[in-house]
């Protein structure tokens, strides 16, 4: 698989078939960098292409060749560094190695086709409904004209359909962006540990932890383990609880890289009898439907749904009430999302406080995308008196 849409295409068909996460299906290696930025591309612009191919092609493809299509048609329209005839050949190219040679032959065409009707197409597209035009679900659209408005909306939408930049986070609390297409792992201090990757949006929940030098902290969903390790440069003494067995070892490699000195455990810990293993701590960076991050996350919007933003607030309710005993008394619950919908967030806080009375807020703090250019992020955090 040495053509790069080639390996573009077998993570678009990937995706489609599974709704993986997309980055489990990209290569490494030289290409890596331009096969995310086309597969990220196809992903975000899914229903304007979808809208153009569906001018273009008589019976809907499916597999290799509906992933084929997309990632030319991305170039096509969305890449404006890919000259027209590289976007054409190479994804022809890659067609050829599919098992039935008239692939090759119906991508050309379609791609040809789309080329010599690229104004007229664009013009459909532009004269989309702005929910079709920018590539959003209707249910996220309407969310936020309510919210926002219908111009806040679109800009929104804008900020999220533009490639994620990359920032890394100091021991020193500072951020520093990286350029694009710069690699993490070239950057000076790598690996003796000085920075983690990290957006300053994630800033908020570690903040609202006040001071923690020589406290206990639970970080209850710690993986990646930023957080944690934020905690701990500020001299917390970190308790880092991951289930999943996969992220709990992302999580541990990341802490080793720091080289610090992090418990890692696999679930919450109970609340013996006398009172023993509260902390002073505990930070509930809760499962989200990662509406603030849909830059970061592209293929999140297509996985969102009423029902599912319900399942998730009735889980993220259900791990704040197991996180509420584990807090000593005059301790902190710090509850952060990387999700910008009310019933995650303030609502959240709002029910748990209603079913805990003992607690008391002491401050909110959300970062909207359009008005701190930052990834998308909420952060609570609530004192207990009893």
């Amino acid at each position: 698989m040495n053509n790069s849409r080639r390996a573009a295409a077998f993570a678009i068909a990937a995706w489609l078939r599974t709704k993986d996460f997309p980055a489990n299906y990209l290569p490494s290696g030289a290409d890596r960098a331009f096969v995310q930025d086309l597969v990220y591309t196809t992903v975000r612009r899914l229903r304007p292409l979808r809208k153009v191919l569906g001018e273009l092609v008589k019976t809907w493809p499916k597999g290799e060749l509906e992933a084929l299509l997309y990632i030319g048609a991305a170039q096509i329209l969305y890449m404006k560094d890919v000259p027209d005839f590289a976007a054409v050949n190479e994804t022809v190219e890659a067609a050829k190695s599919c098992p039935n040679p008239n692939v090759a032959k119906v991508v050309n065409g379609v791609l040809r086709n789309l080329l010599r009707r690229r104004g007229e197409l664009e013009t459909v597209v532009a004269a989309s409904s702005a929910d079709v035009r920018e590539s959003f679900p209707g249910a996220i659209w309407r969310r936020w004209v309510a919210r926002y408005g219908e111009e806040g909306a679109e800009r929104l939408a804008k900020w999220h359909n533009e490639p994620a930049v990359t920032y890394i986070a100091r021991r020193d609390g500072s951020f520093t962006m990286l350029g694009r297409g710069e690699r993490v792992d070239s950057v000076k201090g790598y690996a003796e540990g000085e920075f983690i990757v990290q957006d300053p949006g994630t800033a908020l929940a570690v903040s609202l932890a006040a001071d923690v030098a020589g406290r206990s902290v639970l970080d209850a969903c710690a993986a990646p383990g930023g957080k944690s390790i934020q905690l701990a440069w500020r001299g917390a003494e970190v308790t880092a609880c991951e289930v999943n067995p996969k992220r709990r070892r992302r999580l541990a490699e990341n802490i080793a890289r720091m080289k610090l000195d992090i418990k890692v455990v696999d679930a919450i810990p109970c609340v013996a009898a006398d009172g023993s293993n509260r902390f002073d701590v505990v930070l509930v960076d809760a499962p989200c439907s990662n509406t603030g991050v849909l830059r970061r996350r592209p293929d999140a919007r297509w996985n969102w749904s009423e029902e599912k933003l319900a399942s998730i607030v009735k889980l993220q309710g259900e791990i704040l009430d197991q996180a509420a005993p584990l807090v000593a008394k005059g301790g902190r619950l710090v509850y952060s999302t990387c999700s910008n919908e009310p019933e995650e967030n303030g609502g959240q806080v709002a029910s748990f406080l209603a079913r805990h009375p003992g607690f008391r807020l002491v401050e909110e703090r959300e970062s909207v995308p359009i008005e701190t250019d930052h990834d998308g992020a909420f952060a609570a955090s609530l004192v207990r008196e009893a």
